[in-house]
Order: structure tokens, then sequence, then C-alpha cells
């Protein structure tokens, strides 16, 4: 067994390969090839959580098992906001293999490149402007991947969030332009809201006739960012649909009334099939974080450290 540290794991990073293993990854759980556990969660306080989950992928030689804490109020204490660490098993042999201890990047990364894949998607062609909805970490990463993998510049992508001086501060770290949440919705081609609210933020009637919407920041019960009518009115993608029915935004419009389970379509059936979304027809992915993802990505950077070793 080793103990990988962050700064060897960074180094092992291959973004291309790592999108391209998720994506299978997706398409693997869809096809019911993947077991995943029960998700655990725990509610810190404070904006403050652990997420527990682990996946066993059919004809993968290893399994995952991942636990990552958040704390927000570590900024105050000078401390890391986050850590964890992802554990790979012999899938044959139940032998620990590898503990990444990733201090939670690679949750980060998976999300941010699982929004990546999403966008690809859903994106109109030619779409020019992204909307990024969230101040913190995720949100960063969210609008410079989405945006490098749209071909968006820099200068055309606009930051939203709670505090607007959050938002000022973001927008000029990446060299995009900070504005309010309706007026983000009135003129981005396709939306990312990545905060950790709990309330809604993004109301119906803000939200355009065939807007694209990729919704990462529901992960845990309790957790929301869009009104359920707009899911309503929507052509509705989802990372998982239990997951998603249980704690996503999907379950908040389920619980409504307003949509059926059943109508709703995973991710991992659509990936590398094109999709002929109407020009009006409103599409919005909600992503929960299934743990495959954390399977994929630890996979593809345990085979890259291995490989460098050799």
């Amino acid at each position: 067994m080793q103990i990988i540290e962050l700064d060897r794991i960074l180094a092992a990073i291959d973004r291309d390969a790592i999108v391209a293993a998720l994506e299978n990854g997706f398409r693997s759980y869809s096809a019911g090839k993947v077991q995943l556990s029960p998700v655990g969660y725990l509610d810190l306080g404070g904006g403050g959580d652990c997420h527990i989950k682990a996946a066993l992928a059919d004809a993968e030689p290893f399994f995952a098992a991942k636990f990552v804490n958040g704390v927000p109020a570590n900024r105050a204490r000078g401390l890391p906001v986050q850590d964890g660490v992802v554990i790979l098993s012999n899938a044959e042999t139940g032998a620990i293999e590898a503990i990444l201890h990733d201090r939670g990047e690679l949750t980060e990364l998976r999300t941010a490149l699982a929004g990546v894949a999403a966008a690809r998607l859903i994106a109109k062609p030619g779409s020019r402007i992204l909307g990024v909805v969230g101040t913190g970490g995720q949100a960063q990463r969210q609008a410079e991947a989405v945006a490098d993998a749209l071909g968006i510049a820099r200068a055309d992508v606009l930051i939203a969030g709670r505090r607007p001086e959050a938002a000022r501060a973001l927008a000029e770290t990446i060299g995009g332009a900070a504005t309010s949440i309706e007026d983000l919705c009135a003129r981005a081609d396709i939306i990312v809201t990545a905060t950790s609210s709990r309330e809604i933020l993004i109301a119906r009637n803000w939200v355009r006739p065939g807007s694209r919407i990729v919704a990462v920041g529901a992960d845990a019960p309790g957790k929301r960012e869009l009104d359920p009518a707009i899911l309503a009115s929507a052509t509705v993608i989802v990372d998982s649909v239990d997951q998603c029915v249980d704690h996503g935004e999907t379950g908040w419009a389920v619980r409504a009334g307003l949509i059926d389970p059943a109508a709703v379509r995973e991710l991992g059936l659509l990936l590398g099939t094109p999709q002929d979304f109407g020009d009006g027809e409103t599409v919005v992915v909600d992503l929960t974080g299934i743990a495959v993802q954390d399977l994929a990505i630890a996979k593809a950077v345990w085979t890259a450290i291995r490989e460098r070793a050799a």
C-alpha cells in the first residue's frame, strides 16, 4: 500500500484523460455496471460537511471509497478549508493499494470536469457568454474549465453570487465581469450554478426559453439553487436518477409534483450521442456527484503515477 500526497497527485493530472474517464464512468453507471454505496453525509454546522461515497464497477481492477470534509470556517482559522482521501482497493483481493491524500482536490476537479462533460452535451453551437453563479473555489474551477472547453473568452464569463464583493473578486481573478444573478440569466448562453445555497437563487421568470443550465450545488439534502418551476418546463438530465430525486434539484421539483421522475434522463445514456435539443428548449443538468466519478479520477491518477514510476 502506498500513501500518495497532494504534490504527486497534482503532477499526475491529465484533464482530457480524466474527462474521458468520467464520461466512461457515467456510461457504465447508467448501463447498470456500477455498484454505489449509500451516500454518507454529515452536516458539520456553519456550512461545513463530510461526504462519504464508494463505487465498484464491473471489469475494473479497483474499487474506490472517498472521505472528504469541507469546513468554510477554517479560512478564518488560517487552516485548509478541505481535507480528504480516496482509497483505491484491489477489486479481486480487497487489498488496499493506494491512499490518495488529495485534501479534497480530486473531488473538486472531478466535479468541475463533470461540468465540462455536461456543458459540452447541452451547449448551443456558438455559445459566447458563460454565466457562473457562485464565488468559491468550485465556481472558479467551473468558470475556467467550462469556458476553456467551449472556447469562451475569459472576458465573456459573467460571475454572480450572494455576496457582490465576492463576485467582483472572482471576476477580477479570472478576467471576467461581475453582475447580478438576474442579469446573468438574461445574458448568458450557458449557466453553471456552483454554490452551497439552501434557498432558491434563480427565479423561474429570470430564465429565458432555451436556456442551458448545469447545476452542481445541490449535492446534499437541503441544498438548492433553482426554482423548481424551472425544471417543470425543461428537459432534465441527471447524473443519477436515484440521487437527484433524493437530494438534487430534481428532488425539489418531484416533491412539489412538478415533474415525474420517469421523464428524467440520465447523463450516461446521452454522452457520446449528438443531442438535437431545440433552440427554444430549456435544458437543465442536475449533478449531485456520484461515486463512480471518484473511482474514475482516482484510477486515472493512480495509473499515471505508476506509469511515471515505472
